[in-house]
């Protein structure tokens, strides 16, 4: 039950109904990790810059840190856990980055892997200036960015849409 300090909300994570009664400035970051328990929509600057908390709301991609949880009210967030399937097989992204060594340590992967397939959904034939203008959004620390954009390549290619313009 809601009283004067808290906002009940009904939103849909990874397909699964939830419903909360949450403080009002609760970020949609701090709802899915703690409330949620999905620790792979990760916090880096919590100021929007970095992308590491970026998550999928009703299928455009948004920084989870500068959204709040009542924000995503009636709507469906899709976080990285959620892109697997259900029998865990990983995404055509998730894949990639996996193959193609976009990984690094780790703690960006979520933000990037959740930008990409907001990406690549938006444009399926992208150019590789399109594909790293798409990256522009997602910093990673260990600068290991041929890699990631070596991934989305090979993510666009496996779905047969990208435009080659050569080495990437």
């Amino acid at each position: 039950m809601a009283d004067v300090d808290t906002i009940e909300i009904h939103v849909r994570v990874n397909g699964t109904s939830r419903r909360e009664t949450i403080r009002p400035r609760l970020t949609l970051a701090d709802f899915l990790r703690v409330n949620c328990g999905l620790t792979g929509t990760h916090l880096g600057c919590e100021h929007g810059v970095c992308g590491a908390c970026t998550v999928l709301l009703d299928g455009e991609a948004v920084r989870a840190c500068l959204v709040f949880a009542v924000q995503a009210h009636d709507a469906e967030v899709t976080t990285v856990e959620g892109l697997t399937g259900p029998d865990g097989q990983l995404s055509t992204v998730q894949a990639a980055f996996r193959e193609h060594h976009g990984l690094q340590c780790g703690f960006c992967t979520p933000g990037f892997v959740v930008s990409v397939t907001a990406f690549l959904a938006e444009n399926p034939k992208p150019t590789d200036e399109e594909i790293r203008e798409a990256l522009t959004g997602n910093l990673c620390r260990c600068t290991g960015y041929q890699g990631i954009v070596n991934a989305v390549r090979a993510a666009a290619d496996t779905a047969g849409t990208a435009v080659t313009e050569g080495p990437a």
